[in-house]
């Protein structure tokens, strides 16, 4: 049987299709219940959020599906450049950006610097909540964090995009690598190397991390359909991980403006930007990324995200899309279902009848 990989049975899921994790007012319970109670792996994610917040919405989870599920950290969720981080730099960039806020009519945000990182709190709450499975990205958790996964019997997934970043995670003794192609929508996980060095696509990655682990392989970053889901399996994944065709059903948490632009041909044209959040990221092009050279220096990760947020709220609110940035993968060619669960449903009776 097609469906009955390493993944699979190290999971229990019945089909190796796994939602890619969504956070940032993406994620929604019935987006995650949907692939959970088809039989793959629904995703939570959870790295905004405080430890309180993450054991809130797991009750409601637990009251929507019974069966597996995933909860998504970030190891890695402040960048380092922002202790002591110059005030004079931080009001230099915020004037780069002020153009846009003035065209909106909306002031400059005071921001401040001291961030502290969620990631240990929030790793207390998931061994609370105790799901099927934790993964991980921007790096490894210490080994104290990923033996008590063990010993709590939740199993491990970490997320590679180059054969370094797998060769870590292999030695770590992850459940399970995620090959991240640089196709995927959303950031690039990057963390041996900057996102910008870390640029293999999906099938050489994949075939790179075969040949040199043993570890299950989890393919991320194009996969749309279920021709995608067969090259994937044919080239040596265990299962597959999908982001934008899960991003654009009604079950999501993007907005319908969000949704609509990945069915539109404006989703043909997608780019590299660090504009949104401070982290490179693949998002449909508009004119803030277009003028803000990839090069250009941004405030850090997640300042910059905050920064970002009032002018998305007043842009949405105008109806200037040119000015919204609206994360999706490199391939959406193959969209067509709004509901999950019809997805879920074609990915499964699809990939079924090519394999035979």
């Amino acid at each position: 049987m097609w469906n009955s990989t390493k993944i699979t049975q190290l999971l229990g899921i019945d089909y190796p299709i796994l939602q890619g994790p969504m956070g940032a007012g993406f994620f929604t319970t019935a987006l995650l219940a949907s692939v959970s109670n088809a039989g793959g792996l629904g995703s939570f994610g959870a790295y905004t959020l405080s430890p309180e917040e993450i054991l809130e919405a797991d009750k409601k989870i637990k009251e929507a599906t019974n069966k597996p599920y995933n909860i998504n950290l970030w190891v890695n969720d402040v960048d380092a450049a922002l202790v002591n981080y110059p005030p004079e730099k931080l009001e230099r960039i915020k004037q780069l950006f002020k153009p846009y806020f003035d065209e909106l009519g909306v002031p400059l945000p005071d921001l401040s610097t001291d961030i502290p990182s969620k990631f240990e709190k929030q790793v207390e709450a998931l061994f609370e909540i105790k799901p099927a499975v934790f993964s991980f990205i921007f790096g490894i958790p210490s080994k104290e964090i990923l033996n008590e996964s063990r010993r709590l019997g939740i199993k491990t997934v970490g997320a590679a995009t180059t054969l370094d970043e797998a060769l870590a995670l292999e030695e770590a003794k992850v459940d399970a690598i995620v090959a991240a192609g640089f196709e995927a929508g959303g950031h690039r996980p990057s963390f041996l190397r900057p996102a910008q060095d870390s640029f293999t696509g999906l099938f050489t990655l994949l075939q790179q991390i075969k040949a040199k682990t043993n570890t299950p392989i989890i393919a991320a970053g194009g996969i749309a359909d279920a021709k995608g889901i067969v090259a994937a399996l044919t080239l040596g994944a265990d299962a597959v991980q999908i982001g934008t065709a899960f991003l654009a059903t009604d079950e999501s948490g993007a907005t319908p403006l969000h949704r609509q632009m990945l069915f539109s041909d404006e989703s043909n044209h997608t780019t590299i930007s660090k504009s949104l959040t401070g982290r490179m990221g693949r998002m449909i092009h508009n004119r803030i990324s277009q003028n803000i050279a990839f090069e250009t220096e941004v405030l850090p990760f997640p300042l910059q995200t905050k920064l970002i947020a009032p002018l998305k709220v007043a842009a949405l609110a105008q109806g200037k899309t040119e000015m919204i940035s609206f994360w999706s993968g490199q391939n959406t060619s193959s969209l067509k279902y709004h509901s999950a669960n019809e997805l879920m449903h074609a990915l499964i009776t699809e990939t079924g009848n090519l394999i035979v």
